[in-house]
């Protein structure tokens, strides 16, 4: 019997060379290559007579090879194998390039099963580079395309390597199907049952090797099943453990909730009041762990503001994590100035600057001298960055830890937050914040170990913001409208996307692997767009770029300059800042919007509209193709986050649109994500599970298989 931990050094034919390619895809042992499984299929299951083949047609034939050579272009400096092939009907040609192995390989006289596609060559038709197998008399005399690897079936095809290719893997994967008989089924019988499930056994064949596509779409459910049920039961411990463990417990003030509500120059949406409701009741109750959703400009801010002024109240400190320095002393303005009133100590703590605000007084202090404050049980709120998590800093009493913008934090840094707090006994309470609207379905699969919240209501009387999709014809007619929104004293934004097409027609996305690498390519975007704006078009005009090579201070000067309206156009990267609020500014321009997701443009749009003055969002385009243009007006006809990120979810798919993998959930997974049913009965299933029995020991293979989810998973 095989042993799925075996090492893939063992399969035959798998050598050093092959051994290097499986460990760039990440299979080392025989488990990894089995689970590595193809995501499309090839059809080359009509098996045809040579003269029933028509030209662009995918076929397959079986056929004599009755002379085989080699020919070179001169010109190309190309090796070209010509093969004829026979059967009872007639011949065909078939050509291969550059592959002077095939010599040795096909041997004449050889019977051949040949897929491919039928191309015109003159009167002729040939098959042109297809996949072969010879085919020996037993297997004639057998259904012969149930032997088949590469030809004559539905053929998988995998994510490949250089060096690799999916015929490779198919001749490695097909034996191991044989070994593979007696592996045991890792699912309980009684969920296979209940949800009609294939077993094991079965599914691994069919996944790979399908007799047809109804049966590979049977497969892979059964396999997205077991990993999104292995995932939600993860998520649900994790949620039963948090709840088990001591938190700080925030006094249920209402009165000074009342108090903060009377001292807003503004009244609260209805979601806003539910929401600071459920997170006041939640601290006061229970360990919190909980996601706040927001659209863009829904004041997420603001419920931060009143989590925190309960939690200080209450004796205990509070940390606040942005992901920039900018947003990090965003909220320090922010925080210092709704919190006048009541006499709260707030700190900023970057790599660059140190500051506190206490009594109305503000003024620079020296880390030491902070990091004392902070050790001493002194409730004190401290907004920063990754500094917050620097080996000198340590929390007597955290009670709350605020993370804005979640999405560009690693569970890693949020640990080290938590452990930062001295008093070993409790766990500080968790906020995490996004503004990139998740789909409620989505963000049950993939925090279902958080509490969500989510506001979806914007503050009365604000304007919708005007949207429109530009083509280059329309440019010179935008510039003359923002020059007039300029004279009139309103400032725009211009956003590059991260790589400018012209300059890397050599050079993939994915190719640009370091954050050094694609940072100058964003640098080049910037600096080539804010030399036209500044020299060409707006000469003029006091023009300024921002980009993440800068130092914090030139940043910091920059946008001090931008916010006092000492800038009239700010050229940034498109990755710049989340959450930078400039009320003057009602222009936006996104260059090369076709690049973006519609959830992140909407991101962007949300920059502008912040104030009374009506704003402009302009989405210049560079593609022709009407696909493009018609999502992109999507964003013109919908103000809704949600809904965008509902067509975005489906016109991307979950992977990119979440832009992150640590959640742990498998490729797989990930492109099932869409079926809101299928999400929901698996997440009951996992419920279930939990209430038969938590430890999972009824099932000891299914424990076994959720052991070994859980050391692969990079959440908690």
């Amino acid at each position: 019997m095989i042993k799925l931990s075996n090492s893939v050094s063992e399969i035959r034919g798998i050598g050093p060379r092959y051994l290097k390619y499986l460990e760039k895809l990440e299979i080392k042992t025989i488990k990894d290559l089995l689970w590595y499984f193809p995501f499309r299929y090839e059809d080359f299951s009509k098996i045809k007579k040579i003269n029933e083949i028509k030209p662009e047609e995918k076929c397959s034939i079986i056929g004599v090879v009755k002379k085989i050579n080699v020919r070179r272009t001169f010109r190309k400096k190309m090796i070209i194998i010509e093969a004829i092939i026979e059967d009872s009907t007639g011949q065909i040609i078939a050509i291969w390039f550059n592959q002077i192995y095939l010599l040795k390989n096909i041997p004449l006289g050889a019977t051949l099963s040949l897929s491919g596609k039928a191309k015109r060559r003159g009167k002729k038709l040939i098959l042109s580079s297809p996949s072969y197998e010879i085919i020996s008399k037993q297997k004639l005399e057998k259904r012969f395309y149930q032997e088949t690897v590469h030809t004559g079936r539905l053929v998988p095809i995998y994510s490949e390597t250089k060096g690799l290719s999916s015929r490779a893997l198919r001749y490695f994967i097909k034996p191991l199907l044989e070994l593979a008989r007696n592996i045991e089924d890792t699912l309980p019988d009684f969920i296979l049952k209940k949800h009609r499930l294939i077993g094991l056994q079965k599914s691994l064949n069919q996944i790979h090797f399908p007799s047809s596509l109804l049966l590979a779409k049977k497969a892979k459910r059964r396999f997205v099943f077991e990993s999104l049920l292995l995932s939600q039961l993860y998520l649900l411990k994790i949620k039963r453990k948090n709840a088990l463990l001591k938190a700080p417990k925030i006094n249920l003030n209402i009165p000074l909730l009342q108090s903060f509500t009377n001292s807003l120059s503004f009244p609260f949406t209805e979601c806003q009041r539910k929401t600071i409701w459920e997170i006041a009741k939640n601290l006061h109750q229970r360990p919190m762990n909980r996601l706040l959703e927001g659209e863009v400009g829904s004041g997420k801010t603001i419920v931060a503001v009143a989590a925190s002024l309960l939690t200080i109240k209450s004796g205990y400190q509070v940390a606040v994590m942005a992901p920039t320095e900018i947003l990090a002393k965003q909220h320090f303005n922010e925080f210092k100035k709704i919190l006048k009133p009541f006499q709260v100590k707030i700190a900023l703590l970057t790599s660059s600057t140190t500051k506190i605000y206490d009594d109305e007084l503000e003024g620079k202090i020296s880390k030491q001298s902070l990091n004392k404050i902070i050790a001493s049980s002194n409730p004190i709120l401290v907004i920063g960055t990754h500094a917050l998590i620097q080996k000198n800093v340590r929390f007597s009493c955290l009670g709350l830890i605020i993370v804005d913008e979640q999405h560009r934090f690693g569970i890693k840094q949020r640990k080290k937050l938590i452990a930062k707090n001295a008093n070993k006994n409790e766990i500080p309470h968790l906020l995490s914040m996004t503004a990139t609207p998740i789909p409620r379905t989505l963000a049950l699969a993939f925090y279902g170990d958080l509490d969500l919240s989510i506001l979806d209501e914007l503050p009365k009387g604000r304007k919708k913001i005007i949207t429109k999709v530009i083509t280059p014809k329309g440019r010179e007619k935008v510039y003359g409208f923002i020059r007039e929104e300029i004279n009139k004293g309103r400032q725009a934004f211009v956003i590059c996307p991260r790589i400018e097409e012209t300059e890397i027609s050599d050079i993939k996305a994915k190719d640009l692997i370091t954050l050094s690498e694609r940072l100058n390519y964003e640098v080049k975007a910037v600096k080539k767009e804010c030399k036209k704006l500044s020299e060409e078009i707006f000469p003029d005009l006091k023009v300024a770029m921002l980009h993440g090579k800068m130092k914090p201070k030139e940043k910091e000067i920059i946008m001090k300059d931008f916010q006092e309206n000492k800038i009239n156009l700010l050229v940034s990267t498109s990755v710049i800042e989340v959450g930078i609020d400039i009320p003057n500014a009602s222009i936006m321009i996104i260059e090369g919007a076709e690049h973006f997701g519609l959830a992140q443009l909407h991101q962007f749009r949300g920059r502008i509209g912040r104030s009374h003055y009506q704003s402009y969002c302009f989405l210049f385009s560079e593609s022709p193709q009407r696909s493009i243009t018609n999502r992109l007006k999507t964003l013109v006809e919908c103000n809704d986050g949600f809904h965008l990120a509902e067509i975005d979810l489906s016109l991307r798919g979950p992977g990119e649109f979440l832009g992150t993998k640590q959640s742990g959930i498998p490729d797989l997974v990930m492109s099932s994500l869409l079926d809101k049913k299928f999400i929901e009965k698996v997440h009951k299933q996992a419920q279930e599970i939990l209430q038969q029995d938590p430890s999972l020991k009824k099932w000891p293979l299914f424990l076994a298989s959720f052991q070994k989810f859980t050391q692969k998973t990079h959440r908690f």
